[in-house]
């Protein structure tokens, strides 16, 4: 585990999408390379997303970005922090209007 100032949670997780990039895993660095927040807590990298099919790649790819961990000489764990989006009142709205009037709502 790095010690605490030595190495950020950044760093590492910059590290990480490095290794996907040189290790030819496009579709999982394309989609890690978004991604900043990130922490360490209770000796994992913890990485906090938002998106479902984010989560669903991220949960796929986990032995590549484990072992892009123990490339970097890390002993620690990888762990996923997936959080649903509230709906904003807008979002609440069209999605109640369209089950009432369907195909007939345009939105501009």
């Amino acid at each position: 585990m790095p010690k605490k100032g030595s190495v950020s949670a950044k760093t590492i997780w910059g590290k990480v999408v490095l290794f996907l990039k040189e290790h030819r895993f496009v579709a999982l660095h394309v989609a890690c390379g978004d991604i900043t927040d990130v922490s360490i807590e209770e000796n994992n990298l913890v990485v906090h997303i938002k998106d479902s099919m984010l989560n669903q790649l991220l949960g796929d790819g986990r032995r590549e970005i484990e072992n892009a961990l123990r490339w970097q000489g890390l002993d620690i764990g990888f762990k996923l922090d997936y959080r649903v989006r509230e709906k904003s009142n807008e979002e609440k709205d069209i999605e109640n209007l369209k089950g009432k009037v369907g195909q007939y709502l345009i939105i501009k």
